[in-house]
């Protein structure tokens, strides 16, 4: 036997060791999966048989912002489709957003006889991966090993076989997660089968097999239906592979898709192309130092703000729009942001490193606007589209048409009407809304919302005033200006809260500042999360306290004064009663800044994202709901030390970074570097290049001059 000289081992071993870890390799796609059980985890001990709410979000296959998202559904109407507690796995799913809506056309590999309500399959997690781009899971009722991989508009489905068995497709045709109104399947030649799915957008599909199709039927029983596609023999016996393309618009749309993405491409070199795409977006934030939990939490954070909005065009421009009409307007066209949700980070974030897409996010919305009726769209809760044009367009983003989105925002700010805020008429009349005078509100119950409302409104009123003056209407900018300043009307000064009223102005009286609503004065929190809302005007937010003393106590009050034990389905994951797991509380740490206790600010933010984005047994839960990226954006910007707390306006608040070193590369090409200096939290110095920052804040476009922003601590 020949030996190999040690000299030449030790060299082998460290060329080994040389290669570079790609930062796909950081992500973990399970990583927000899991649910919270444990009390310590929730903060209160589980009562009710529904189980509280995750991050709910997909570990499937997606390319950043595509039209498909192709993972498992192992539960519908359950947020994403897929809790890593559940043991079965009923199909595939190809579009996802992880708000208990989408799963167009579930997928499932099966062999033997077909039952319409029995046909789910186990599976084990030590059976089961996933990184950007791919997803694999062993079914083992059926004994098949199911691989997916993805382009913008197609899904790609590798099925391996144990034996030369049977080969079936359930396509579960009747079932998403929202309501099936119609729907079809036919084959179309010997390898092709084709139909649709209408159930929130009628998405059409044209798959291809390697595999002949030998027939289609029907299984149906007293419970549900589903269609069955029967394959022929392959000579080379190798896997069933299906080559899918989808499109909203048309089936010869959805051929044009998968012959122009996918046609020619093996599942190897597709599966390779998307981890490469991935690589391209997660290299725009390159980090140094820290340890490698915080790389793969800051990586994977990453990754998962880069899935929804949701492309919905298709390779040629054209789309379905607003009227139902097939329009190519010459832009992609993309599914509504969860604006109540991401106006706060997200969408900050994804303008800084694909600013086309949010150009075309932009011109999306103006036209969804533009068709429907004349108020620029909104989700759930705000008028938060004006946020994120304003933001994005002061950060030079400029490729859509301001005046055409300028007169959509005006209206929902100044006409009542279906489409726009609600509430707005007494909003206008008043400077704020009021609620319902009742007592003993149940959590559940669903009202005005109205301290939010008026809260956010204001902010509102705030971004659309930035783009009224930029196109030059200074009476509707003084006007809404003026407007922005309600968020002080509903301050109740006895209390040091932000408070509800009722019709005749005086103050609810059944308040408990503990007692969390989903609706009932704050939209899905309590008096203490709904503290400091006003990015826009720190300092008159603050001046409504007696002293800066007063607002520090009031702060530490928040952080110290245990939550009461209330079982609250999307509320997890307290620091006192300040809750990570919904989104209000969110800009609150920063309060510290604006009273000379910064230090204090940054305790909260480390305690935050060492806590709260890797919990529970399995370490794979969020504190709450990632809500379409947001929660993850939050972790992205607070990790690299800069953070939109005022996102209408082109700047970031400075943070101490987790990360010693971070190198950013905008969407415009230009890049720029933060470093860290020292171990602690207290913020001693801010420079960029050699010029010393005043205050807090550093503006977008000193960040687009490429220079070093240094971060000083003690």
């Amino acid at each position: 036997m020949k030996l190999v000289s040690p000299i030449i081992l030790l060299l082998l071993v460290l060329s080994g060791c040389t290669t570079e870890k790609q930062l796909t390799d950081y992500v973990n796609p399970f990583l927000g999966t899991a649910t919270l059980w444990e009390p310590e985890d929730l903060g209160y001990v589980r009562t009710w048989k529904e189980r509280t709410w995750g991050a709910e979000v997909f570990p499937g296959s997606s390319l950043p912002n595509a039209m498909v998202q192709l993972s498992p559904v192992t539960q519908f109407r359950s947020g994403a489709g897929y809790q890593y507690e559940d043991t079965v796995i009923y199909g595939f799913a190809h579009t996802n957003k992880g708000h208990w809506n989408l799963l167009h056309l579930p997928l499932l590999p099966a062999t033997g006889q077909v039952s319409a309500s029995d046909y789910a399959s186990g599976y084990s997690h030590a059976n089961e991966s996933a990184r950007p781009g791919y997803y694999q899971v062993f079914l083992e009722r059926y004994g098949i090993n199911a691989e997916l991989t993805s382009t913008l508009r197609c899904g790609y489905h590798r099925y391996t076989y144990q034996t030369d068995s049977e080969k079936k497709l359930i396509v579960d045709i009747t079932r998403t997660n929202n309501r099936v109104r119609d729907w079809a399947i036919e084959q179309k030649d010997e390898f092709v089968f084709t139909g649709f799915q209408d159930a929130e957008g009628k998405i059409y599909f044209y798959a291809l097999s390697n595999y002949p199709v030998e027939s289609i039927e029907q299984a149906k029983d007293e419970q549900h239906e589903v269609s069955v596609v029967h394959f022929g023999k392959n000579d080379k016996n190798e896997p069933l592979e299906l080559k899918i393309g989808f499109s909203f618009v048309s089936i010869e749309n959805a051929r044009m898709n998968l012959e122009q993405e996918m046609m020619d491409k093996s599942f190897v070199q597709v599966r390779e192309e998307a981890n490469e795409e991935w690589n391209r977006l997660l290299s725009k934030i390159k980090v140094s130092g820290g340890t490698e939990r915080e790389k793969g939490i800051f990586y994977s954070t990453l990754y998962r703000s880069f899935l929804w909005p949701a492309l919905r065009s298709d390779v040629n421009g054209d789309f379905t729009d607003e009227r139902g009409n097939v329009v190519n307007e010459g832009f992609r066209y993309y599914t509504n942001p969860s604006f109540w949700d991401d106006y706060r980070n997200k969408l900050i974030l994804l303008g800084m490193l694909t600013p086309d897409v949010n150009t075309d996010i932009i011109r999306s919305i103006i036209d969804r606007g533009e068709k429907s009726n004349g108020y620029m769209p909104t989700f759930f809760h705000g008028d938060h589209a004006s946020v994120f044009v304003a933001g994005s367009y002061l950060r030079g983003i400029r490729g859509f048409d301001l005046n055409r989105a300028y007169k959509l925002l005006l209206k929902n700010a100044t006409v009542p009407g279906k489409g726009g805020r609600p509430y707005l008429d007494e909003y206008m009349e008043r400077g704020w809304i009021a609620e319902k005078d009742t007592t003993n509100v149940p959590t559940w119950d669903e009202y005005k919302a109205a301290v939010t409302k008026t809260v956010e409104y204001a902010y509102d009123d705030y971004a659309t005033a930035l783009i009224a003056k930029e196109v030059g209407d200074s009476a509707n900018y003084r006007m809404l200006m003026k407007r922005s300043g309600n968020y002080k009307n509903l301050f109740d000064p006895s209390t040091g809260f932000w408070r509800g009223k009722i019709e005749d102005g005086s103050w609810i009286k059944d308040f408990d500042p503990y007692y969390p609503y989903f609706a009932y004065m704050y939209r899905e929190a309590n008096a203490w999360q709904s503290l400091f809302f006003a990015p826009h005007d720190p300092e008159g937010m603050i001046a409504l306290y007696p002293s800066p003393k007063a607002v520090e106590e009031k702060l530490d009050s928040l952080f110290t004064e245990s939550w009461r034990g209330y079982e609250v389905h999307n509320l997890t994951g307290f620091i006192g009663n300040y809750c990570h797991g919904n989104q209000p509380s969110h800009s609150i740490p920063y309060t510290y800044y604006f009273i000379g206790k910064q230090e204090k600010a940054q305790c909260v933010l480390d305690s935050i994202m060492n806590r709260f984005y890797d919990m529970g047994a399995e370490k794979l839960a969020y504190a709450g709901m990632d809500d379409a990226g947001e929660m993850s954006a939050w972790y992205v910007f607070n990790a690299i030390g800069l953070y939109p707390y005022s996102p209408a306006d082109p700047e970031y608040i400075v943070t101490v970074p987790l990360f010693d070193k971070v190198e950013f590369t905008l969407g415009n090409g230009s890049r720029f570097t933060i470093r860290k200096e020292g171990k602690g939290k207290k913020i001693e110095q801010i420079t960029y290049g050699d010029t010393p920052i005043e205050g807090w804040f550093i503006a977008h476009d000193q960040l687009q001059q490429g220079k070093e922003l240094l971060i000083k601590t003690s």
